[in-house]
C-alpha cells in the first residue's frame, strides 16, 4: 500500500480550472479599485480579506470549505 504524506493528505488540489479562474476574477475585482464602498469599515476590511482568500485559492487550487465538505471539482 503507497503512503501517503501530510502535503498530499491535507493539500489535494480540489478546485476546477473553471473555479480557478473565478476565484482570480472575483479576487482581482474585490482587491482593486472597483472593489465595491461601503460605510462601514469592517465590511471593507471582509471584502479585502474575501479578496485575497480566494485569490490564494485560485493560485493553489485549494479550498479548505470544499475540503471539509468532500467537494472535489478538480476534473470539471
Amino acid at each position: 500500500m503507497k503512503e501517503v504524506s501530510n502535503k498530499e493528505r491535507y493539500m489535494k488540489q480540489n478546485l476546477g480550472k473553471l473555479d480557478r479562474i473565478l476565484r482570480f476574477a472575483l479576487a482581482f475585482w474585490w482587491l482593486g479599485p472597483w472593489a465595491p464602498s461601503y460605510g462601514n469599515e469592517w465590511v471593507m476590511w471582509g471584502i479585502a480579506i474575501a479578496g485575497w482568500v480566494a485569490l490564494v485559492e485560485s493560485f493553489l487550487g485549494y479550498c479548505l470549505l470544499h475540503a471539509l465538505l468532500r467537494i472535489d471539482n478538480k476534473n470539471q
